[in-house]
């Protein structure tokens, strides 16, 4: 019997930046093992043109890619969840659905890019790529099948602490 995949949902206010890159970044990093999917709790509508450039310029698919409610995650016919974790502060401070399953939680909040000045984005986007990617690979690096709930709920609250190293960007 082959390992478990464990599904994944990456959490934020509109779902088309942040959350996005974390759902793409997850699914081409832990293919195989992970599953990750993205919502939003007010959700735009449509994934930022900036988010899919900075996706393509990395070489990471784009295919699919939409902007949803976290509705969707909180059906009988959802995938259910192992680990949800909140991208955006506004995100981490609402009132989430009641999700099936009992799905870990953490906040790993990550600035918007979005936000930053039309001169700023395409170094905002690079730089929420990069924080994004190195707490995935740090969660990539837990030893899921071995380790126990409570450190493993501390160690997912750990990641989204981390404090990172500034990118070096191109």
């Amino acid at each position: 019997m082959g390992e478990r995949t464990f599904n994944v949902l990456f959490l934020c206010t509109g779902n088309s930046a942040r959350s996005i890159l974390a759902e793409v970044l997850l699914n081409e990093h832990g293919r195989g093992r992970f599953r990750a999917f993205s919502a939003g709790s007010f959700p735009k509508g449509e994934v930022h043109p900036m988010a899919l450039r900075t996706l393509k310029k990395a070489g990471l698919p784009t295919e699919g890619l939409r902007s949803k409610s976290w509705d969707e995650f909180a059906t009988e016919d959802a995938p259910e969840l192992d680990f949800i974790f909140t991208v955006c502060d506004n995100a981490a401070n609402e009132t989430c659905p009641v999700w099936p399953g009992h799905p870990m939680t953490a906040h790993w909040g990550v600035e918007d890019p979005a936000n930053a000045p039309e001169g700023e984005q395409k170094a905002a986007f690079q730089r929420a790529m990069f924080y994004l990617n190195n707490r995935i690979s740090l969660f990539l690096a837990l030893p899921l099948e071995s380790i126990d709930e409570m450190t493993l709920g501390k160690r997912l609250q750990e990641i989204g602490k981390t404090k990172d190293a500034e990118p070096t960007l191109a």
